[in-house]
This record gives structure tokens, C-alpha cells and sequence, in this order.
């Protein structure tokens, strides 16, 4: 490396928090790389929510006006008992997204991950279907060996490789003393607009078991959402989609309405998302040249919504400080500090309300704790 040479950055994870981190690095000066297991960006998954000051960092970045583009654009919502009975309706809220006269916007999310891929892809190395096996840590750098046999030397590694983040296994030890499960366990995916929806989201409550269908893209597809509390904890491989569908349709296979249509949606579904709800908590998420962003070192829960909220502040904060700083111990330590506040604030959303979307008044306080101008 020559005297010269921009530092560089090892980004492990091509999501909502890594590719924006890549964008503020290169905007830093660093040389961004980031690293993803996928063959390319990963398709599906829910619509997420950008509230507060997470707006601020996507105008910053110069893709909010393209982003509230994208948004979802519902009328309502209808709350169903789990035999298909409506319990009430509104045409002012809906519990994916808030009230829908905010200013905060609902975006798929591979909508979103494709914008900033774009916003960053000829500025930044990519390295797909490839992921990290081990790093080697210097007082100067991070010697990293890739699963395809590849191996580089980064000044900064940043995991933002999500709740099973394989940076944070090998940084800070297994998962299990990190990752706090709730008792929920839910499920995502894509379907055709099966329940012929416009603009209008339906929820459904029962024993035991919950859904949520929105339409999107015009109304000429759907996104659902899955849940159910299991006696025990399920044992399933995260990559095992065949053995998670059928966890999911024996746990919801009690309620009525129309839970058996979607799921038989889910069987056929080709993008399937499944996990537990959980939380991670860790005393610290620096440790060396290495630092933890988004899900990996803080995640919420969906239950919070701010996941991606935290996620894009996350790597605009980390972004700022390894721009200013002389060195990376003390970046991380502004990094840890500046965020920690706001995390806290809104992982509670989760955890103090586990039945239903936060309080419009602790959502504003969260959504708002902190400032981009250190």
C-alpha cells in the first residue's frame, strides 16, 4: 500500500446498513469493499420503515426524494379476529407503517437496498457469493481469508451481516450470548395479491397466531407476514426453507378465515424469510479494527420497527467518526457513544410493547434521540 492510498474498509453484508455505510466511507475517503454471501442483492423480504432521523440520512445521501418514490401507499387497515371476523378498521394508521398522514415512509425492502445499490456500485468493490472464514488482527491492519480462497488486508472490518452476523462470531464468540429471542417466531415472504387487496392492509389476531397482507407494486402482488409463539424453542437450520415452512403451517394450521390461503401461498413462495424474534444486546460492538453496524451489533426486532432506521444512522454515525478521527480507537469510541442512547430508546419500543406498535409519543422521542451533527 502505497503512502498515499485511501484506508480501507472491509463492509461484510450488501443490506440496508452496509451499502450505506459503503456510500459515507467512500464520501470519508476510505475504499469501500463489501462482501456478500448472495449471488446478488437479496430479493424479498418486508416492507421497512425510515422514520426520523434516518429521513436525514437518506437526504444526505441524495436518495430521499427517489425513496419516498418507492413508498407504500396504503388507505387503512382492518383488524380480523383469528376466524376472519373484523374487529375494527382505520383509514388514519396502519401497524406496519404509523399514522398515514406522517412524513416517515414505508419502503420494501429490497426496493430500498436496490436504490442505494445503485447510489454506490461504481464507487465500491463487491464481492458476491463470497463471505469472511477468519481474520487475523494486527496492530496496523486485519488480514481477512474468504471462503473462495481469497485473501486481503483491510484497516477496518465492519460487520453489518444481520442477526446471525458471522463477523460477530468470529470478533466476539458464539451467537448465543448475544441474540435474546422473544417467543415469537415469524415468517415473510412474497405472494401474488391472493386476497384481491387495494391499498389496504389486513391484520389478523387469533389464538396463538398472527398475519399481516398488504399489497404492493400497484396492488398486483402481496407481502405477508407470519407469526406464532411455539410451546418451546423450534430447532431448524437457517437455511433449511422446506423444513421452516412446514414449523410455520403446523403452528398456524389451528386458525381460521383466510390463514389457510396464505398458506398456501407460503408453499409455494419463492423468496421465504424465517427467524425468531430477538434482540441483541452486547456490552460493547467494537473489538480491535473490527466493529459491528445495524442487526448485527443492535438489532430491535421487527416488533420495534426501527431496524432499518437504526441500521442507516448506525452507518452514517460509524461513517462520520472513521472520517475524522486520526484513528479507529477513537471512532469506535464516538461510534459507542453517540449511538448507544438511541439504540436503547428504541429497542425498548419492542420490549415494552410486545402486543402492539409503540405509542405514537415513544415513538417520536425514539425515532428522533439523536443528532448527525456530532
Amino acid at each position: 500500500m502505497t503512502k498515499n492510498a485511501p484506508r480501507t474498509v472491509l463492509i461484510s453484508g450488501a443490506g440496508i446498513a452496509g451499502l450505506t455505510l459503503a456510500h459515507w466511507m467512500r464520501r470519508h475517503g476510505w475504499a469501500p469493499t463489501v462482501v456478500e454471501r448472495a449471488p446478488a442483492l437479496r430479493p424479498g423480504g418486508q416492507a421497512v420503515d425510515v422514520r426520523g432521523v434516518a429521513l436525514d440520512v437518506l437526504d444526505r445521501t441524495g436518495v430521499l426524494e427517489a425513496a419516498r418514490g418507492l413508498r407504500t401507499r396504503m388507505r387503512g387497515m382492518t383488524m380480523l379476529d383469528g376466524d376472519g371476523n373484523e374487529l375494527w378498521r382505520s383509514e388514519e394508521m396502519a401497524f406496519s407503517s404509523g399514522r398515514l398522514d406522517s412524513d416517515d415512509i414505508e419502503v420494501l425492502r429490497d426496493d430500498l437496498t436496490e436504490l442505494l445499490y445503485e447510489h454506490v456500485r461504481e464507487e465500491t468493490e463487491f464481492l458476491f457469493s463470497d463471505s469472511v472464514t477468519s481474520m487475523e488482527h494486527h496492530p496496523d491492519r486485519v488480514d481477512v481469508a474468504f471462503e473462495s480462497g481469497l485473501r486481503r488486508s483491510f484497516d477496518v472490518v465492519v460487520g453489518a451481516d444481520g442477526l446471525h452476523s458471522r463477523i460477530r462470531r468470529l470478533a466476539f464468540g458464539p451467537e448465543e450470548g448475544f441474540v435474546r429471542p422473544f417467543g415469537p417466531y415469524v415468517a415473510v415472504f412474497g405472494a401474488a395479491n391472493v386476497l384481491g387487496l387495494e391499498d389496504w392492509q389486513v391484520w389478523s389476531r387469533g389464538d396463538n397466531g398472527t398475519y399481516c397482507v398488504y399489497p404492493v407494486r400497484d396492488n398486483t402482488e402481496s407481502r405477508v407476514t407470519l407469526g406464532f409463539v411455539p410451546p418451546e424453542p423450534l430447532e431448524f437450520g437457517h437455511r433449511d426453507t422446506a423444513r421452516q415452512k412446514e414449523l410455520v403451517a403446523a403452528g398456524l394450521a389451528h386458525l381460521g378465515g383466510d390463514t389457510p390461503r396464505l398458506l398456501e401461498a407460503m408453499a409455494e413462495a419463492e423468496h421465504f424469510y424465517f427467524d425468531a424474534m430477538a434482540q441483541v444486546h452486547m456490552d460493547r460492538w467494537t473489538d480491535g479494527r473490527v466493529a459491528l453496524l445495524g442487526d448485527a451489533g443492535y438489532c430491535p426486532s421487527p416488533l420495534s420497527g426501527q431496524g432499518s432506521s437504526l441500521a442507516l444512522v448506525g452507518a452514517y454515525v460509524l461513517a462520520d467518526e472513521l472520517g475524522a478521527a486520526a484513528d479507529h480507537r477513537t471512532a469506535f469510541a464516538r461510534y459507542e457513544e453517540r449511538m448507544r442512547p438511541f439504540v436503547a430508546l428504541n429497542q425498548a419500543l419492542a420490549t415494552e410493547n410486545p402486543d402492539g406498535p409503540a405509542p405514537e409519543e415513544s415513538m417520536e422521542r425514539a425515532k428522533n434521540a439523536i443528532s448527525l451533527d456530532a
